[in-house]
Order: structure tokens, then sequence, then C-alpha cells
């Protein structure tokens, strides 16, 4: 067994697609209410940015990583918030991280509006698993709240 955080890298294509849909989402063009965000990286200092799906859930915003333990998580945990941009709407925000015992309600909406696109990336848990089951995937899956500023 791996002592190593979870992390699903891309395929290729995956990689292409991103870069795509955060040209687009720079353009103006969300798809199904996704957005580009920029972190500022931990190592580099330089802002960097992925297209990721802003879920809104219970007077909350939040973003979840399907993918696991990536980069913009590990630059997020530092940073302690980053930018939203569609188009030339630029929403600045601080994130903080859920514990992984309140992340339940919000993974399972997750996974209800965005299953669709994540669910492989979430070895077998849907938005229809369990409690227990996607309580024992919570911790491959972090999940900051995020609150724009003003």
């Amino acid at each position: 067994m791996s002592s190593s955080p979870y992390y699903l890298q891309g395929s290729r294509f995956t990689i292409r697609m991103n870069g795509v849909i955060g040209w687009l989402a720079r353009r103006g063009f969300s798809l199904k209410g996704t957005a580009e965000l920029s972190v500022r990286g931990r190592k580099s200092g330089q802002q960097q940015r992925i297209p990721v799906n802003p879920h809104p859930f219970e007077g909350a915003e939040y973003l979840v990583s399907a993918r696991g333990h990536s980069q913009w998580v590990r630059n997020m945990r530092v940073a302690g918030g980053g930018e939203l941009r569609v188009g030339r709407t630029v929403r600045e925000f601080t994130a903080v991280e859920l514990p992984d015992g309140e992340k339940l309600p919000v993974l399972r909406a997750y996974l209800e509006k965005w299953g669709w696109e994540v669910n492989q990336y979430f070895k077998g848990v849907t938005a229809k698993s369990t409690d227990e089951e996607l309580i024992a995937a919570a911790p491959d899956h972090p999940v900051f709240r995020i609150t724009v500023k003003p």
C-alpha cells in the first residue's frame, strides 16, 4: 500500500482538453459553470492556471479536486486563495480546506452535478454510493470552501 496521497495524473488528451477549456474560460465561455483557477505556485511564485468546476452548495461555494492531491491543491494550501476567471470577470477569493469529516454532503452534491465528468477519478464511488463509501473516499479528494473577496 502506498503512503503517497492519491493523485491521478491526466492523460495527454485530458491535458489538451483542460487547455482548451481554460482558453475558453479566459475568453468568457463557461462550459456548464467551469472557470479558470489561478493560484500562486508554492515554489515558483508564478500564477498557475487550470480549469475547475466551482460548486455552489447550501449558500457557499466549493472547489473539489476530483483527481486528488494535485499541484493546484498543494499550491492552494500554501496560498490560501486565488482567482476564478470567466472572461473579464475575475473573482478573487480566500480558501479554507474542509476536514474529511465535513466533506460528505459536498462530495455527494458535487458528484450529482459533475459525476458525468469526474466519476472516473473517484474509483467507483458515485453520488449514489453509501455514506460510508463517500466517507472512505473523502481523504483522496480535497475540498476547499471559497469566500469571494468584496
